[in-house]
């Protein structure tokens, strides 16, 4: 590899036939040291997309290769929110499959937007509270322009999402956060209550349920 990279006659982006570079190959398979090689080339394109619009710094945050993400980010041109065809940034991917640390370098960078959502709505908030990825959501949070009630085209909150699959954790930390409404309703009128009651998550009822007030008799 080293060899054929000293050759000026080498085009480090030449693709294969599904359009995938040797860099987006190698960021997939968390190959480091290749990946040190390709961006040692002045000529290489550190966000050339496949066929499907995934670039190699998506690939890398969808499998969570910590080294191979910090790399690319370090690298002059990167665009830390590039999505795929489906309107994915790599902070959607690194969120909704929980690699924390990946999360971590991609939200300490003031240009990556952390409300960035797919093609249905969907931010890394929400597939994070899906999927009950507890640090993630947590660090999600800690942004202080992270839209923690942004609903999706079915007006689905993160909220609605993590009441829904019964994840007492988020659903604590979402409530905890200013601006989020627990009584926001969906498309079809249900709200993140109804969906807690309707799958018995009595703990996330517990949380959603408003305190009941008590009367005392003075007589």
């Amino acid at each position: 590899m080293k060899t054929l990279l000293g050759r000026d006659d080498i085009n480090p982006d030449k693709p294969s036939e599904d359009g995938e570079t040797p860099l987006l190959w190698a960021a997939r398979n968390g190959n480091e040291g290749v990946v040190k090689m390709l961006l040692g080339r002045d000529d290489t394109n550190p966000n050339k997309p496949n066929k499907d619009g995934q670039a190699p710094l998506l690939s890398a945050a969808r499998n969570g290769h910590e080294g191979v993400v910090k790399m690319l980010l370090g690298r002059e041109g990167i665009d830390p929110n590039k999505p795929n065809q489906d309107c994915e940034t790599p902070l959607f991917s690194a969120a909704r499959n929980g690699h924390e640390g990946v999360v971590k370098m991609l939200l300490a960078r003031d240009d990556v937007n952390p409300n960035e959502p797919n093609k249905y709505g969907q931010t890394p908030l929400s597939w994070a509270a899906y999927e009950g990825h507890e640090g993630v959501v947590k660090m999600l949070l800690g942004r202080d322009d992270t839209n923690a009630n942004k609903p999706n085209e079915d007006s689905e909150t993160p909220l609605w999402w993590a009441a829904g699959k019964g994840h007492e954790g988020v659903v604590k930390m979402l409530l905890a956060r200013d601006g989020v409404s627990p009584n926001r309703r969906d498309n079809c009128g249900q709200t993140p209550l109804y969906w807690a009651t309707k799958i018995d998550y009595e703990g996330v009822v517990a949380l959603l349920q408003p305190p009941t007030s008590t009367t005392h008799n003075t007589a």
